[in-house]
């Protein structure tokens, strides 16, 4: 009888275990196939610089990111990102494929906000309409908070100085923390505005990445540079170098406004449908 019983609770044991493996294995499947959908939205924000493909695909510039909102190819980015592209000049956003190297989209600027240093895109083809590796990233209603735990994704070429379109881009992933808002200027000409600081800097090429809440994996900011002095931000250009200084963000409201202002609707974690003030363009 004790034999029977020692059996019973040896494949107990067993059952249990094998349990817990199933469970740790489907999770860990969830937060693969979750950060991949992450880095599915993000894309680099770039200008053709051949006007036919060479063996290595096509040559183009590096300027920044930008990241997909809703399933019509709307995208945010920071509004410098676009700046060499104000007096002219066609951007185009580097698109991943399942089955294939990334692919360049013509993209157009639909709205531009200086003094908060968003701006809105439009991918002239639609990606999300063919067979292209994309997704969005929700937009979260509730603002950052100091002590909050945010993630930084980004996306840049191998070579930033000799980039071309069958490289696939490296991911940048920075973790940290919310340290603090602060009141500066964006635009020379415009008021100051409120950022927020980041625990961790910014790298060359992160302009425009979205900043997402690490426990909702809903967009809070934009990065937008590094908080240098108490009263500007650098947009760090040239400087790929890491530093001290922390990181700067744009809160998301200010996306969400412009937003609004242009009807193009957005996704809210934990909202069953889209949000936008009203129609989606």
């Amino acid at each position: 009888m004790a034999h029977n019983t020692r059996s019973r609770a040896a494949c107990l044991v067993v059952l249990l275990t094998c349990l817990a493996t199933s469970l740790a294995i489907a999770a860990a499947t969830d937060d693969i196939a979750e950060s991949v959908s992450l880095s599915s939205a993000v894309c680099p924000i770039v200008y053709q610089l051949d006007q036919s493909p060479s063996s290595r695909g096509y040559h183009y510039s590096f300027f920044g990111n930008g990241f997909f909102i809703n399933e019509q190819g709307y995208l945010l980015t920071a509004a410098h990102v676009l700046e060499t592209f104000r007096d002219g000049g066609q951007p185009y956003i580097l698109v991943s494929r399942r089955n294939g190297p990334p692919v360049l989209l013509q993209a157009a600027i639909i709205a531009w906000d200086s003094e908060h240093d968003v701006a809105i895109l439009h991918a002239n083809s639609n990606p999300f309409a063919s067979r292209s590796n994309v997704t969005f990233l929700p937009l979260s209603p509730e603002p950052a908070s100091p002590g909050q735990s945010v993630l930084a994704l980004s996306l840049h070429p191998p070579k930033q100085q000799n980039a071309h379109t069958f490289e696939i881009p490296r991911e940048d992933r920075f973790s940290g923390e919310v340290l603090s808002y602060e009141s500066t200027k964006l635009d020379k000409s415009a008021p100051a505005t409120e950022i927020f600081l980041l625990s961790h800097p910014v790298n060359l090429g992160q302009s425009g990445s979205p900043v997402l809440s690490l426990d909702s994996h809903a967009v809070v900011g934009l990065v937008e540079g590094r908080w240098l002095r108490s009263n500007s931000v650098s947009f760090n250009h040239s400087s790929p170098q890491r530093s001290e200084n922390p990181g700067a963000a744009v809160p998301i409201r200010y996306a969400i406004d412009l937003l609004q202002r242009e009807s193009i609707f957005w996704h809210a974690r934990g909202s069953p449908s889209p949000s936008s003030a009203s129609p989606a363009r």
